[in-house]
């Protein structure tokens, strides 16, 4: 569905990632800040390998070009802002738990 020859728009494979995909593989990011290095690096594969696929692009294209032309941010750097907005919530929140 979401490979080379698949019928669906860049478009659609773009929101369809999105939606679905990276919420996989970024559940429970505020814990990844302790990961090792190695776990986010395979993470980060399979998002290089998503853009690559999507976008029918050659090897010869840089993956941070794809990341730039796809406005996405590297899963890193996603995880970092994330963890960042879910710490600056649980700061304020009322529940003394969170």
């Amino acid at each position: 569905m979401l490979g080379r020859k698949s019928k669906l728009s860049r478009h659609n494979k773009l929101t369809l990632y999105k939606m679905r995909i990276r919420k996989v593989l970024t559940y429970a990011s505020p814990v990844f800040g302790h990961a090792a290095p190695k776990a986010l690096h395979r993470l980060q594969v399979i998002q290089n390998k998503f853009c690559r696929a999507a976008t029918d692009a050659h090897l010869c294209v840089r993956n941070s070009t794809l990341h730039r032309d796809l406005e996405l941010p590297t899963l890193s750097k996603y995880m970092k802002d994330a963890s960042k907005r879910f710490f600056d919530i649980a700061g304020s929140h009322p529940n003394a738990l969170l």
